[in-house]
């Protein structure tokens, strides 16, 4: 049995107590991957932006807001983890500062600076060590190519391609691509059923070379 930290969800940059950027991310792909490791007997370590669904019961989670809350916590978590699946979209931007009280209108445009936030995938997968770390891919152009600049620049063992059409959606439609550049498998459907293919392919590449826990024997007088 491995132990698996799986992100999931958006997150949410707020500009001010009531305004946020955030994404259409649903949680619905975490959750169905989330499933499919316990029906395969892992236990699941579940890193969660703000979402409206239920994620199952049997998993260890960690509910956060913002990409720094995330990133933290996942730091903590994925030490003691065989590896990572990064289904997560967390926001790549922040405002530069977040104004204390409500931004009222003025009749002027409003002008706001962002800065990039850490990538989550990018900061374990630098720190994997012997660790396995999976990567989720969304593009809008040239998705095989940028996917698999993402693969390498995050040290991931395998990436997933999806598109922009997955984002609260029942269906997905994906690519799973291994750092040499091919596409080791594609599949679509219902989110659960696409996750089972996918967590399949993460057993027979990632966990398949993990050892098997041998019995305890009694030592010899």
């Amino acid at each position: 049995m491995a132990k698996i930290l799986i992100t999931s969800g958006p997150t949410r940059q707020y500009l001010d107590p009531v305004r946020y950027l955030t994404n259409a991310s649903s949680g619905k792909m975490g959750s169905a991957l989330a499933a499919a490791a316990l029906e395969a007997g892992h236990h699941v370590v579940l890193v969660s932006g703000p979402v409206e669904i239920a994620y199952p019961d049997n998993v260890e989670l960690h509910a956060v807001t913002s990409t720094e809350e995330m990133l933290e916590k996942c730091n903590q978590l994925f030490d003691a983890c065989d590896g990572m699946i990064g289904v997560a979209a967390p926001c790549d931007y922040r405002p530069e500062k977040i104004a204390e009280q409500k931004i009222a209108k003025t009749g002027d445009p409003l002008q706001v600076k962002f800065l990039e936030t850490q990538d989550i995938v990018a900061t374990l997968g630098k720190k994997k060590g012997k660790r396995w770390v999976v990567g989720f891919a969304l593009e809008t152009e040239d998705p095989r190519l940028r996917a698999l600049a993402k693969l390498e620049q995050k040290n991931c063992d395998l990436m997933v391609l999806n598109g922009v059409e997955a984002m609260d959606a029942e269906d997905n439609a994906v690519e799973i691509i291994e750092p040499s550049g091919k596409a080791i498998a594609s599949f679509g459907g219902k989110k659960p059923l696409v996750a089972r293919q996918i967590f399949r392919v993460i057993e027979d590449c990632l966990l398949a070379p993990l050892p098997t826990s041998q019995p305890a024997t009694s030592p010899k007088n």
